[in-house]
């Protein structure tokens, strides 16, 4: 069991969260593991929701959701790896929408090959 407590504006709230493991783990290992947990879900499944909207997605037919999925997490990478940009990940969509050489750049392609 892992018990949370939170103050916010002056209020406390307490969760409990129960994991089930096998795995003889100490009490730094086990609270290392709970916290690398919500490190995916806040850095990965937050801006899958926030900036690709994925929650909003319509697709039901077919693999239509599951290509969908893997067609954000790609660009997702695509707009994580590039750095010359000084920009969220919203930010670098934006920009991505607006300048067609800063696109090619993303996907790796030489405008000069085109």
């Amino acid at each position: 069991m892992v018990e949370s407590v939170r103050e916010i504006k002056g209020k406390t709230t307490i969760e409990r969260r129960y994991f089930l493991s096998s795995l003889p783990l100490g009490v730094e290992t086990f609270a290392r593991a709970v916290r690398s947990h919500w490190g995916v879900e806040n850095k990965l499944h937050w801006v899958l929701d926030v900036c690709f909207r994925e929650d909003q997605s319509r697709a039901r037919e077919g693999h239509a959701a599951e290509n969908l999925a893997t067609l954000r997490r790609l660009a997702l990478n695509l707009l994580k790896r590039e750095k010359t940009k000084k920009r969220g990940i919203r930010g670098k969509m934006l920009n991505a929408g607006w300048d067609h050489p800063y696109l090619l750049r993303l996907l790796g392609i030489n405008p000069k090959e085109i």
